[in-house]
Formats: structure tokens, C-alpha cells, sequence
């Protein structure tokens, strides 16, 4: 007879161990520092260099995983959101998520464009998950009547994209979420 707790206590703690450096490195790349040392991700996370490596051979890939990460949960934070919120309101509270996400996004922007360029994260997949993701609450929206139902889903999505390239500096935030409340503003039903 084997013993088997000793591998998936293994695994588990390794899980755990990639799940912590993942928070940590976002943590740090939304920090807005220039350059975030892997030695300081690996130490804060409570593992050595060694670990990190392991899971993340390169800066890269770490990245990659951050960026992977948040944006799963990005998008699964639309269903959860409609089960708590009426539509409207739980597109808006999503349109901050996606805020923060593009946020996250420019504190890693030198590792994301190598990473983009390696072909390991595409616009294109980025752009369909985010879409389905806003058209799962548009949809929840229209059939609710406080949406419109003829939005696009793309349009929208293209439209956060502008507001926050247009406004997505730190001391801006006043005026994104001005903006992102016309945007809303338009997506509802207009009044006779």
C-alpha cells in the first residue's frame, strides 16, 4: 500500500504557492513602480526565487499568467455581478472592473508587449472574451428592458477602450467615471 498524500499535499501547496506569486506580481505591477525586481515578487510571496522560476521561467511568463488571470476573472464577474445586480447596474459596476483591468495592464505594458509579440495573447482573444462578457449583460439588459436591445457589444467594448484611453491616468479617474456614465447613459432605453 502507497502513501498518495504526500504528492497532492505537493501539489497543493504548489498550486498555492503560484496562486500567491500570480496576487503578489499583480499587486506589484498595479503599484506603478518603473521596473518590479521577480526577487521582490518571489519574496513577498513568501517563496523563494527558485519557485518562482519554476512556475514562471521568464518575466514573460509571469506576465502572461497575471494578465490570463485577471482577465478570467473579468469576465466571469459579469455573470456573478447579473446574479446580484439588475443589469444596468451590474454593466456599470463591470465597466470599473474593466477599468481597473486596463489599469493592471499599463503597470505590466513593457512584459505584455513581449509577450503580445510572442503570439502567447492575442488582441483578438482578448477582444472576444471581453465581448461576450459585455454582451451576456446587454442581453440581460434588453430582455429586462433597461437596456437597449439594439447595442452592439463590440461598440461598447470599443467605447470603454476610448473612454479609458482618453482618461486612464491616475488622476483622471473623476473623469472616466463621468465618462463611463454617459456611456451608460446611451446604452439605456431612450424615453418617448
Amino acid at each position: 500500500m502507497t502513501d498518495d498524500s504526500a504528492p497532492r499535499a505537493g501539489r497543493v501547496d504548489a498550486q498555492r504557492n503560484r496562486q500567491r506569486l500570480i496576487e503578489v506580481a499583480l499587486a506589484a505591477f498595479s503599484s506603478g513602480q518603473e521596473k518590479v525586481a521577480l526577487e521582490a515578487i518571489a519574496r513577498d510571496a513568501g517563496v523563494g526565487i527558485g519557485t518562482l522560476y519554476r512556475h514562471f521561467p521568464s518575466r514573460e511568463a509571469l506576465v502572461e499568467a497575471v494578465y490570463s488571470s485577471e482577465l478570467a476573472r473579468l469576465c466571469s464577474s459579469a455573470g456573478e455581478l447579473l446574479d446580484s445586480l439588475p443589469p444596468d447596474d451590474a454593466l456599470r459596476t463591470w465597466m470599473e472592473r474593466y477599468a481597473d483591468f486596463v489599469t493592471t495592464k499599463r503597470g505590466m505594458a513593457e512584459a505584455l508587449r513581449a509577450v503580445i509579440a510572442s503570439g502567447a495573447i492575442t488582441s483578438s482573444q482578448t477582444r472576444r472574451r471581453l465581448t461576450a462578457a459585455i454582451q451576456t449583460m446587454l442581453d440581460a439588459g434588453a430582455d429586462a428592458g433597461s437596456l437597449r436591445s439594439d447595442v452592439r457589444a463590440e461598440d461598447v467594448s470599443a467605447s470603454l477602450a476610448g473612454v479609458l484611453l482618453a482618461s486612464g491616468a491616475p488622476d483622471q479617474q473623476e473623469q472616466a467615471k463621468r465618462m463611463l456614465d454617459l456611456l451608460m447613459d446611451g446604452l439605456r432605453p431612450r424615453t418617448a
